[in-house]
């Protein structure tokens, strides 16, 4: 299921894959009108000549500019296309690409300009006159031609589209949802149970015998089948650690995971059936995906501040916007409780996995732009705004703990970085509002 999962959202985010639905329901359509114009007697269509009553020539000659001019602006809309995710990519970060590329309102309006050339096509070929023996789809061609008087209305939602998606605040939005939507997917999602003390001292007690399973393959590690995993420790009797967790590389002969017997007999180097099983656990592709890697998302937000606050750009306002998203994300994260990397099933560990902690998501999302910022006032400033928004959802000491590391240093750059005693005493001031905050919630 994971795989037909990871498999659907790679299609689902493709630019093929809607077009190609409507064509195939362009095509559809335009063979039930022929064939209800086959089989239908069209005497009441005679009353309204100035819709239906156009001649074979008339009708292949509308057909024709209809198709043409379809085919005409889907290769505009290509071009728009193919330039906007250029300039994205140059712009902001390419980590973004799949966003635009996922994106329905774009699918949608190229596979509609290309199913109205698709279903003229088709319907043209049905048309006869003089010799050929007389038959005019009317119904099917006023059809083509309802399309598209539609198409001029979808060309201008696309052109309008294409100009609100690629603002800076439009691409920094989708992508925190987006990452939001991943946050409330995976927690609380657990594997087996988090072990109990005395689960957990057995286990750091016991000699384990370790045999490494080594990676088929290169990539990023996508997906974890983690039922299999749990499978598999208990009927072998033993442990299974996660060497590379999710959003991890992994190259191949390197070891993946790492298995290990209670009864403490070494599982056969041999055994390509264990290796193969195990592997197969792992879904390890070219690039990372937001489905299970919430780090990606917030990476793709960090990717924009850098790119932002680098000097040949130097857009304080967009790195401002991504520092308030991380914030906004981190706040949701630190009231959700997050897995244990011990998990346990009938009494025993079973699984020792790799699971990102507070810590790591917070100095993800906070490090490189802190350092990036150097003495840029308005980034110091809204970093800890960030930092505050964060503690006043959580009660929790080690992530209240965290927190205040990321504040002191901030805190610690300013005085480092900052030239003039006022920009200083500003951020000794929000430093200070903060620290209240922080202990005001312990």
């Amino acid at each position: 299921m994971n795989r037909l999962r990871l498999a659907w959202s790679n299609v689902n985010s493709s630019l093929w894959f809607v077009p190609t639905l409507m064509v195939t329901a362009a095509s559809g359509l335009a063979y039930g009108l022929v064939m209800l114009d086959d089989n239908t007697e069209h005497k009441w269509l005679q009353d309204y000549p100035m819709l239906f009553g156009a001649g074979a020539d008339g009708a292949r000659g509308m057909l024709t500019a209809i198709a043409s001019s379809m085919i005409t602006v889907a290769g505009l809309i290509f071009s728009l296309t193919l330039a906007t995710l250029a300039q994205v990519s140059s712009q902001y970060t390419p980590r973004v690409l799949r966003n635009f590329m996922g994106d329905r309102a774009n699918q949608l309006v190229l596979g509609f300009f290309v199913s109205i050339f698709v279903y003229c096509l088709i319907v043209l070929r049905t048309i006869r006159g003089g010799d050929e023996g007389r038959f005019i789809p009317s119904l099917a061609v006023a059809g083509g031609l309802v399309l598209a008087l539609v198409s001029i209305g979808v060309l201008i939602f696309f052109i309008h589209h294409i100009a609100s998606s690629i603002q800076a605040s439009t691409i920094i939005a989708r992508a925190a949802a987006e990452t939001q939507g991943a946050l409330d997917n995976l927690f609380p999602e657990q594997m087996g149970h988090e072990a109990t003390a005395a689960e957990a001292t057995d286990w750091r007690e016991t000699d384990h015998h370790w045999h490494a399973i080594l990676a088929l393959r290169s990539g990023y590690v996508q997906d974890v089948n983690n039922d299999a995993l749990l499978d598999f420790a208990r009927e072998i009797n033993g442990v299974v650690r996660m060497e590379r967790g999710i959003g991890s590389f992994v190259a191949k002969e390197a070891p993946l995971v790492s298995v290990a017997r209670y009864d403490g007999q070494p599982l056969s180097a041999a055994d390509e059936k264990t290796r193969q099983r195990l592997c197969g656990t792992y879904s390890i592709g070219d690039l990372r995906t937001i489905d299970q890697d919430l780090g990606f998302g917030f990476r793709q937000l960090v990717d924009i501040a850098l790119k932002a606050l680098s000097p040949g750009i130097n857009d304080t306002t967009t790195a401002i916007f991504c520092v308030d998203q991380l914030g906004a994300l981190l706040s949701l994260l630190a009231d959700r409780k997050l897995n244990e990397p011990l998990r346990s099933e009938g009494g025993r560990v079973r699984v020792v996995a790799q699971i990102p902690t507070f810590a790591t998501y917070a100095a993800l999302a906070f490090d490189q732009i802190r350092s990036a910022a150097e003495g840029n006032l308005s980034v110091l400033l809204r970093l800890l705004t960030a930092i505050e928004t964060v503690a006043r959802r959580t009660r929790n000491e080690d992530r209240l703990a965290v927190l205040q590391q990321q504040a002191d240093r901030v805190r610690e750059q300013a005085e480092a970085m900052l030239q003039f005693d006022y920009d200083k005493q500003a951020v000794f001031a929000r430093y200070v509002a903060v620290g209240q905050t922080l202990k005001a919630a312990v």
